[in-house]
């Protein structure tokens, strides 16, 4: 996939000067063959230059792992920790960056062996706040070599996320759709969030659509599209226009990312688009979005975001789907009831047109938008991605904006069924435990679009660490919470 950070994490060992400093040369030696023994050695760099125990020392570390060309930091406590360099080497340094600690090695070596980090990682974390510094500490950050390996590789997806965040552009086409608010929020929270947006008329769109008319690249881009389809290829006369399409959006994306390394897009769908394009552009999205350009439908910007997030975090498609309808009662009771562990209200159905990347559907056709062609001629509704998409685990979840500017995000992991959906559109029946509590006390009384981000595998975890660290407040960090964890809008007594 294209458009997708990868980072190189710089691990600098910190050493109180009335500690040993060969504890934390040793130490940080052991972490670094324990991660290139079990992980790729290419997401790492270990600073050589020196062991940080000062300011001088902390400006050489910082010098170094910049020249070596690392967007993100470990600080690694060898023992206890000077809590002000190693503190103000995070604050310096401008990309994401994290805190682990040497646990103890042996009952036969707590004397000069004794490290005390265990101890430092509190005066670390004080400091920390104190500066206002952001930093990723893992759930329990003492460990062993080979433990505090997995740490920096669980830091790994949180980190890229981070920087991608801070590198990117979110392209815009066009406002919301008339009764479309829901997707509707202020943007202020995109650049507290690092993210640069350029907004579009829809007008300028199909202006720089119509000027790639008769581009010579079309028919080689009409081969691939026609190589993806193969059998679903439905409708082969709409091909060329969203060749033209592809091309359009792809050029553009090109002239205007600027000083940005990563781009995304919330498009324009309806209502004028069928009319005056001729198509609806669901296949294009689906494809970008399945290359790492997310592209979200209806001009979800946060959607869109949310997408991004998710690429980076999952290294694979998402899609943006509706949460959208229950599943019917017969249809539960014949396919789910007794044969998946789910509850009625558990399941639902998420649809969106057909922007689901073919990857990620059991079987797909190109058709029409069956909504759309209720009020419009069928040909100008052409260029959706129909079928069931795979079963298999998701992560539901959106990071978003309210209308008064604060900072939210929801998480919820479950699974699609292998349960045929019997509809229209790119639909699956997806199945979270307590999704009918989840949706009355989090989507609904936290006032979330109907737009869910679907990562495609269990990505909680790290989607979790990234809306911590971006700065979405605990409070407003939602999950599908069990039964014996009542939610505080939850009646109790009902």
């Amino acid at each position: 996939m294209i458009n997708l950070p990868k980072v190189k994490i710089g691990i600098v060992a910190v050493s109180r000067d009335c500690f040993p400093e060969s504890l934390s040369v040793n130490r940080r030696k052991a972490l670094v063959k324990a991660y290139a023994d079990k992980y790729d050695a290419a997401d790492i760099y270990e600073c050589p230059i020196c062991i940080v125990e000062s300011e001088i020392h902390m400006v050489q570390a910082l010098e170094d792992v910049k020249k070596a060309g690392c967007e993100a930091l470990c600080v690694y406590l060898g023992n206890f920790g000077p809590e002000i360099s190693e503190t103000l080497l995070a604050k310096h340094f401008e990309g994401p960056k994290m805190f682990c600690a040497a646990a103890e090695e042996s009952q036969n070596d707590l004397q000069d062996g004794r490290g005390d980090a265990y101890c430092g990682m509190l005066n670390a974390s004080y400091n920390l706040k104190l500066r206002s510094v952001k930093a990723y500490i893992p759930e329990y950050p003492v460990g062993n070599a080979e433990e505090c390996a997995d740490m920096i590789h669980d830091f790994l997806p949180i980190a890229n996320a981070v920087y991608g965040l801070n590198n990117l552009k979110i392209i815009s086409f066009g406002p919301r759709p008339l009764n479309f608010l829901a997707c509707n929020a202020p943007i202020q929270q995109l650049y507290n969030l690092g993210v640069e947006i350029e907004e579009n008329s829809e007008l300028d769109l199909f202006e720089s659509f119509n000027k790639h008319a008769n581009d010579e690249r079309i028919p080689a881009k009409v081969k691939e599209m026609e190589e993806e389809l193969g059998v679903g290829n439905k409708k082969p006369e709409v091909l060329p226009k969203l060749a033209q399409y592809e091309l359009t959006l792809l050029d553009w994306v090109e002239a205007h990312r600027g000083y940005r390394k990563y781009v995304a897009i919330a498009g324009k769908c309806w209502p004028a688009f069928q009319t005056q394009f001729g198509f609806v552009p669901c296949y294009v999205n689906s494809r970008l979005t399945g290359n790492g350009i997310p592209v979200s439908c209806e001009v979800d910007i946060y959607g869109c975001l949310s997408e991004f997030v998710g690429t980076v975090v999952s290294r694979d498609a998402v899609t943006l789907l509706d949460i959208n309808n229950s599943v019917p009662h017969d249809m539960y009771d014949e396919s789910i009831k007794g044969k998946f562990p789910y509850e009625f209200t558990d399941t639902f159905m998420g649809f969106h047109c057909g922007n689901t990347c073919s990857s990620k559907m059991s079987s797909c056709s190109m058709k029409y938008q069956k909504i759309m062609a209720r009020n419009l001629p069928i040909e100008v509704t052409n260029g959706t991605l129909e079928g069931d998409i795979a079963p298999g685990d998701i992560t539901f979840f959106r990071l978003q904006s309210t209308a008064d500017c604060k900072l939210r995000a929801y998480i919820a992991q479950g699974e699609i069924l292998p349960v045929a959906t019997k509809s229209f559109g790119g639909i699956g029946v997806f199945a979270i435990h307590e999704m009918g509590r989840f949706y009355r006390h989090v989507l609904l009384e936290k006032n979330y679009p109907h737009h869910g981000a679907v990562a495609f595998g269990h990505f909680g975890k790290a989607l979790y660490e990234v809306f911590k660290y971006v700065g979405v407040p605990i409070e407003d960090l939602n999950y599908n919470q069990p039964k014996s964890l009542p939610y505080p809008t939850e009646n109790p007594f009902a």
